[in-house]
């Protein structure tokens, strides 16, 4: 079993991880640009990480943890008010929310390391939403669209605004626009 320092020590590089991949993305930054960050030699850090994609699977399912309604696997289905505050909750956090920009997009190439978790966590990110969707309408929406229809555009609409927000942060307020969008699902509502 690892010890508590152990422990402390891989938070450290996953964190610095973190920084380096949003700084540089996943194919520029190095595990030596980690490991020096963090104070330990490239072979230091392959003590805790024994290779570059493990290292960067360690970092996604860090951020998960740390975002626990993010992999779709929180106790039950989410409102959508508790969403909205998701959606808040990142404007907070700019550097975990570019960090997760630039690896989803580098990761659509086939022989990204991070393909098959995106994969995975879409999948499940979309069932939590139809989940949701379901919680808060029923099997149809206003508009007649089902919950499995509309979650792929929910997902579709939030990590967009984080897109649009990372690039131009003044211009784009990332929980208002989920709010508004939020309207268009159920105009009667608001």
């Amino acid at each position: 079993m690892p010890s508590a320092r152990n422990e402390e020590r891989r938070a450290e590089i996953l964190r610095a991880a973190l920084e380096v991949i949003a700084e540089r993305g996943y194919r520029g930054a190095s595990l030596a640009a980690v490991a020096e960050r963090v104070g330990l030699t490239q072979q230091g850090l392959l003590h805790y990480f024994p290779t570059k994609e493990a290292l960067l699977v360690a970092v996604l399912e860090a951020r998960d943890r740390w975002d626990p309604g993010a992999s779709g696997r929180s106790a039950g289905p989410w409102s959508l008010e508790l969403l909205g505050s998701l959606v808040e909750y990142n404007a907070m956090r700019p550097g975990i929310v570019q960090t997760f920009a630039a690896l989803l997009g580098e990761s659509v190439t086939e022989d990204h390391p991070a393909r098959s978790f995106f994969t995975r966590r879409y999948e499940q990110v979309r069932t939590s939403m139809a989940d949701t969707l379901r919680e808060e309408f029923g099997d149809r929406l206003p508009g007649g669209l089902t919950p499995e229809e509309t979650a792929p555009l929910l997902v579709a609409i939030m990590d967009g605004l984080q897109y649009q927000w990372l690039l131009d942060p003044e211009s784009v307020d990332m929980a208002a626009a989920f709010r508004a969008f939020v309207t268009l699902l159920a105009p009667e509502r608001t």
